[in-house]
């Protein structure tokens, strides 16, 4: 009997209801796997806000029984936020050669690697902890080298697929391990957590090499310098822009950081082959005609501050985008970045250049599964529980019901929110209590020290701006000796608003000489007279709530 009682809890902190930050614990006895540690970019109302990472106070509170962190890629949804983890919490990070050269690349930015311990495994590899052991099986993704994780416990398997799509005919020639999907299938696995991010999309993903035929097609057309904006982790489909280029004796030129990093690792590695002679330093173009080069350069998601953001806009220090160029933008945009591709895109065709986006030229394939690889993977696992994951709500929802179409009891699936504690036994699927779990914000060095009040004060500073008011008085009588003074910022135009800042000027006087009149020399007190005094003859006069900054002077 005492077997039955047996269970695991699985606690995503971070990758349910978003997209990004992706980190999931799954705790067994006295066992935690975390899998995956992901960042995700700021939404537009989070000024200032540059990466936002899960909070692990949980984890922080159980460190003892972390016995690691398992990497299914190397994604910046996935890996970003170790840097930031690692500060808090030491311990051993396992992943593939090609994950484990990216996250190299980060830790040594941070000044981390020499006290972090990566330990490199490889498909199939089996890790023993005291109470379960950890599997890593090859799937196929827009990055080399991902890998599902399967958690074996005494009482089932848990089986994450990380991000995934099938590919029958990949790059590299390294099919997914459908073996030993179904094998594990065969044997029965407890639950499964799945990748949910194209669950609305029918059909299959395109393979991969349909993009290297159209690089090839677009290619032999291009009559002047030919410009590739793609993620700079897709390692196969940069492969493939190399070997176009050599087929059309094009030399190529890397352009913008993370790109730089990543091809380099990768180069060493051996995960990219290029000929030596090919490669050239962005420094070196001007030597060759423009219909012999290649430029292979990051913001396929237009960033700002990006490589082809900073061509558009003639910022770039080494190149310029010359008329008859040929861009081609081989990645769609992120959810929430259509606006920025345009202006790029725009940008682009204003300076003369030929530019290629978008589906019709099949010139970006997505790296996760749709709804029929998805049934593929439900047919070959035949989880008993299921988690669907990575995906917003929508995306959740969706996928379980897409499971329950496959033979799934309907009763059987969760859509779980970050926090939530799933607890699973033999026969049963359940969610109990939740642990702390949120976003924490790092602003430049800050890290956590922007919560949702400061954020909430600069939305309202970008939205109504600010009014100090500035005023000197008397530290016996409580006078007014100097001023009111009123700064305005975001506002209004002092020059233009004369009657209006003499009305609040005014104001402020009636208010403090109420405050003598009634014996009030308790600073928040007047500072709060004066913003109320403010506020109420502001929005009647313009409809809108500055931020008012009273600032009291004594002499």
């Amino acid at each position: 009997m005492k077997r039955e009682k047996l269970k695991v809890k699985i606690i995503p902190l971070g990758g349910l209801n978003e997209i990004g930050k992706n980190i999931t614990v799954v705790e067994f006895k006295d066992d935690i796997v975390i899998i995956d540690c992901g960042l995700k970019f700021p939404d537009e109302d989070m000024f200032g806000i540059d990466v936002v990472i899960p909070d692990i106070s949980y984890l922080v509170k159980n460190s003892e029984k972390i016995r690691g962190v398992f990497l299914t890629h190397g994604h910046e949804d996935h890996i970003g936020s170790l840097p930031y983890f690692l500060k808090q919490l030491n311990v051993p990070i396992y992943g593939t050669k090609l994950t484990l050269g990216i996250v190299e690349t980060k830790l040594k930015e941070h000044g981390l690697l020499s006290t972090t311990e990566l330990i490199t495994v490889k498909p199939r590899d089996v890790i023993k902890l005291n109470s379960v052991s950890v599997e890593f099986i090859k799937t196929n993704h827009s990055i080399a080298d991902s890998v599902a994780i399967a958690i074996h416990t005494p009482i089932g398997a848990i089986l994450h697929t990380g991000d995934f799509k099938v590919d029958y005919t990949p790059i590299d020639g390294e099919v997914m391990d459908f073996a030993r999907f179904a094998e594990l299938g065969r044997k029965g696995v407890l639950a499964m957590l799945a990748d949910s991010t194209n669950v609305e999309r029918p059909g299959y993903t395109m393979s991969e090499r349909v993009v290297g035929e159209s690089f090839k097609r677009i290619f032999a057309k291009a009559k002047g310098r030919i410009i590739v904006a793609t993620f700079a982790s897709n390692i196969h489909r940069i492969q493939q822009i190399v070997e176009a280029a050599q087929l059309y004796d094009r030399k190529i030129a890397v352009s913008g950081r993370s790109m730089e990093n990543i091809v380099q690792v990768a180069i060493e590695l051996g995960y990219l082959n290029i000929d030596p002679d090919v490669l050239l330093s962005v420094d070196n173009i001007n030597k060759y005609p423009n219909e012999k080069i290649v430029v292979i350069t990051t913001g396929s998601q237009g960033e700002p501050m990006s490589a082809l953001a900073r061509m558009a806009a003639s910022e770039h220090r080494k190149l310029n985008i010359l008329e008859g160029d040929t861009v081609i933008i081989s990645a769609t945009p992120v959810p929430g970045n259509e606006k920025l591709v345009s202006k790029v895109i725009n940008q682009l065709f204003k300076k003369g250049a030929e530019v290629i986006y978008g589906s019709l030229q099949s010139i970006h394939v997505s790296g996760h599964a749709c709804q029929e690889e998805l049934k593929l993977m439900q047919a070959l696992v035949k989880p008993r529980f299921f988690i669907p994951v990575h995906g917003e709500y929508r995306h959740l929802k969706q996928h379980g019901e897409l499971a329950v179409r496959v033979g799934l009891p309907e009763k059987n699936f969760v859509i779980a929110d970050n926090g939530d504690i799933i607890e699973i036994t033999r026969d049963s699927i359940r969610k109990n209590g939740t642990v702390s779990s949120g976003q924490v914000f790092v602003d430049g060095l800050g890290v956590g020290d922007v919560g949702n009040i400061v954020l909430r004060d600069r939305k309202h500073l970008s939205q109504d701006g600010i009014l100090t008011v500035v005023v000197t008085i008397d530290k016996n009588t409580s006078r007014i000796i100097a001023g009111p003074d009123i700064i305005s910022r975001g506002f209004v135009y002092v020059r233009e608003s004369e009657d209006l800042m003499d009305e609040a000027k005014s104001i402020v006087r009636d208010v403090l000489k109420d405050c003598e009149d009634k014996n009030i020399t308790d600073w928040a007190t007047m500072k709060s007279s004066i913003r109320d005094g403010l506020r109420l003859y502001l929005y009647e006069k313009t409809k809108r709530k500055p931020m008012i900054l009273p600032i009291i002077m004594e002499i």
